[in-house]
């Protein structure tokens, strides 16, 4: 499934970062735990590449617990700091302040050479739309800092929020890149819903996820719908229109109001924990 997804704000939102970039000491990249790997921007990787890093795998709570361990090692043995949170918990602050130590140790202690002491840490918050960029800074900051909203494209402009006499953060709009080399990366990033959903045909994107979670997850499917997998993927979410009452009239199966139904499922975590990848994918290694 061909998927592309670029409006022009994000153009503009790169220039403001490329300009930003000499005033943080500090990338901290949110990704969504679900999509470790295709959920990170490879052009935010190359604007930071100078600075000092942590990847946040956000949403832990939707994803598959061991696969998010797996991704934690990953990005260790590649010299990234890295952690996961539920940023919609104040759980996962602490873990945050002593990623944000580690991958700025180098850096304090070089300020303390140089007789300055005491300065805040200042960190760009970046990520692809819907990561859930803001509810991380708005947890970190205990209050409602920045706009926040379960769609993509809600932050539009770059703000600071100041946490404490530490660390001073500063929000950046979610960014993709012009195209997706991949197919199934544009494709993971539509079932989390970090493409805008009228783009894409949903009934498409729909019958794409029953594959996989027919390949992956096939029991989560199976509990949530009591259903067994039909023999195609087309039948299948014609069998969840009849489950779940989605029918039209003449009580023909409506495949269309199904497939919201099934996106909304895996997207809220309905369907149960998942991760759509491995670090042992080709991609990952491509990438890596």
């Amino acid at each position: 499934m061909k998927i592309q997804w670029y409006p022009g704000h994000m153009t503009k939102a790169m220039r403001a970062m490329q300009e930003d970039i000499k005033l943080v000491d500090l990338i901290i990249e949110i990704t969504d735990a679900r999509v470790p790997l295709s959920g990170r921007n490879p052009d935010l990787n190359e604007l930071g590449r100078q600075k000092a890093r942590i990847v946040i795998l956000n949403k832990t709570d939707l994803a598959d617990p061991e696969r998010t361990k797996q991704w934690i090692r990953y990005f260790s043995e590649q010299g990234i700091v890295a952690a996961g949170m539920n940023a919609r918990s104040a759980e996962g602050k602490k873990i945050i302040r002593d990623a944000v130590a580690k991958a700025t140790a180098e850096k304090v202690e070089r300020d303390r050479k140089r007789g300055i002491l005491n300065r805040p840490v200042r960190a760009m918050v970046v990520g692809i739309p819907n990561s859930g960029k803001s509810t991380f800074i708005n947890t970190m900051a205990g209050k409602a800092s920045a706009k926040t909203g379960n769609k993509p494209g809600v932050t539009r402009g770059n703000q600071w929020i100041r946490l404490d006499k530490q660390l001073e953060l500063l929000d950046t709009p979610g960014v993709l890149w012009p195209k997706f080399e991949d197919e199934m990366v544009g494709t993971r990033l539509a079932w989390i819903g970090s493409v805008k959903d009228d783009i894409i045909n949903q009934t498409e994107l729909a019958t794409e996820l029953i594959g996989f979670l027919q390949e992956s997850y096939p029991d989560a499917f199976l509990q949530r719908y009591q259903i067994p997998f039909g023999d195609t993927v087309y039948e299948t979410l014609d069998q969840i229109a009849v489950k779940r009452g989605c029918v039209k009239k003449g009580n023909e199966p409506d495949p269309e109001k199904a497939a919201l139904l099934l996106l909304d499922d895996f997207r809220s975590g309905r369907l149960g924990r998942m991760t759509l990848e491995l670090p042992d994918d080709g991609a990952a290694q491509a990438r890596s």
